[in-house]
């Protein structure tokens, strides 16, 4: 660790939830709550994820949906994962669903996970990537506003309701691959076709749930198709709840920032991603399986991430482009410097989620790059670990040093749509991997 590293990271919030008590028998179990809602808009809304997109929605392909899992230990520690059909969550959408959880059901910030799909065929949820529309009406803001008060409410809502279907479950994982996540970078860098599976089942061995992610865009279809619709995670979850009936499949996006499904471009695409992903997760399911045991334990942790220092001047100059993109952020960024709060950083939310000795559940908020999940898994060979991006808040990209070398879209020129001042310093990487380093020591299950 260098001494920079060492003075740069500052640490705004860090929770852990250990059991009160040692972990019982290993034979106790847990028990598992399920929950669903539909979050479709009911109307025409503005989709998110392409800038070249002019106006709102025009029809619904198929619903789109927020579906939570709670679980709950023989001690009595919990952790609700609620998974969605959206391209993410601002921070002030989660924050204000933990404090809202908190304070109704009694979980503390690291007991509550929210991950997305990142479809590019769902609403923007306010005030998320809000640089990239401009063409926006009154009427067409207040709609977006209003999307995302009611999105609220209906995730505490459904928290809640998982809770209170808790029941005895016995908990098992495996890994099955597909391969039509491509690197989409021009230097073409690695992939993680790892697809991990936890079937949740009743005590008869009756499947209930299933938790599956992938490392991909969910970009299949463009911005040139305006229906509502979850892309080929959406259909994934249709196709294993059609052939399991009363099962609920939740599925979260992994590490697939700079990863897009290939080939893409057709609705049918999208379907037939979808179908190899669930056929994937129905081998998986079908075959043998890890038993996962107690305890749960989890941690929280917001990590600050620097920027690299920018002149003045690189905005004043900015601010003449013909790109109205990067008109809006130097605005932005002059308006912060000029009132004595130039943006400087960014919090980056890490979360971990242990189940047991052997399960370890990483999740980390922006748009991470696949050589996060590729290093930890190398770091931690001996644990079964599932990486997780797009969690509790995407404010930005997460690029890895190599990226951040190699620039390109990934590594800089996207901040341009999250309305932030450029790329960040070096210690990016070692800044993220230090937290998830910490996080995971301090929920490790000793005995």
């Amino acid at each position: 660790m260098t001494r920079r590293f060492a003075l740069g990271v500052l640490v705004l919030l860090a929770t852990v939830v250990m059991p009160a008590a040692p972990a019982r028998a290993a034979d106790q179990e847990f028990k598992a709550g399920v929950a669903r809602k539909a979050i479709t808009p009911s109307g025409p809304i503005w989709l998110s994820g392409y800038a070249s997109r002019t106006r709102a929605s025009e029809g619904v392909i198929h619903d789109l949906w927020a579906k939570a899992l709670a679980l709950e230990d023989p001690d009595g520690r919990r952790v609700v994962i609620v998974t969605m059909d959206l391209i993410g969550l601002p921070r002030e959408v989660s924050a204000e669903v933990s404090a809202r959880v908190t304070k109704q059901f009694g979980l503390e910030r690291s007991q509550l996970l929210l991950c997305v799909s990142h479809t590019h065929s769902g609403p923007v949820v306010w005030p998320n990537l809000k640089t990239m529309y401009d063409l926006l009406t009154p009427a067409e803001r207040e709609c977006l506003q209003q999307y995302a008060r009611r999105l609220t409410g209906d995730l505490v809502s459904l928290v809640g309701a998982a809770i209170g279907d808790l029941a005895p479950a016995r908990l098992s994982a495996g890994h099955g691959s597909v391969g039509f996540a491509i690197n989409r970078r021009p230097q073409k860098g690695p992939v993680d076709h790892d697809v991990p599976v936890l079937k949740i089942a009743a005590p008869d061995g009756k499947l209930r749930a299933v938790l599956f992610g992938y490392a991909c865009h969910n970009t299949t279809l463009g911005g040139d198709l305006y229906q509502v619709n979850g892309d080929y995670a959406g259909f994934a979850q249709i196709e294993l709840e059609k052939a399991l009936p009363g099962v609920t499949a939740l599925y979260t996006i992994l590490c697939g920032a700079d990863q897009n499904p290939s080939p893409r471009g057709k609705v049918e695409l999208a379907a037939q991603h979808g179908k190899t992903l669930a056929d994937e997760v129905r081998r998986v399911l079908a075959g043998p399986l890890t038993p996962v045991r107690p305890p749960i334990r989890t941690a929280y942790e917001d990590v600050k991430l620097a920027f690299a220092p920018q002149a003045r001047s690189t905005f004043e100059e900015e601010a003449k482009s013909k790109d109205r993109f990067r008109r809006h952020r130097a605005d932005a960024m002059l308006a912060a410097i000029d009132a004595g709060h130039p943006v400087r950083d960014v919090l980056l939310p890490v979360q971990v989620v242990r189940l047991g000795k052997d399960l370890a559940l990483v999740a980390l908020g922006g748009e991470v790059v696949v050589d996060y999940a590729l290093r930890l898994k190398r770091e931690l060979a001996g644990t079964d670990l599932l990486v997780v991006g797009y969690a509790n808040d995407v404010m930005c990209y997460i690029p890895s040093q190599r990226v951040l070398r190699e620039g390109g879209y990934e590594g800089g020129i996207a901040m341009i749509y999250y309305g932030l001042p450029g790329p960040f310093t070096d210690e990016v990487e070692e800044t993220v991997l230090g937290a998830c380093r910490r996080l995971l020591e301090a929920t490790r299950v000793k005995k």
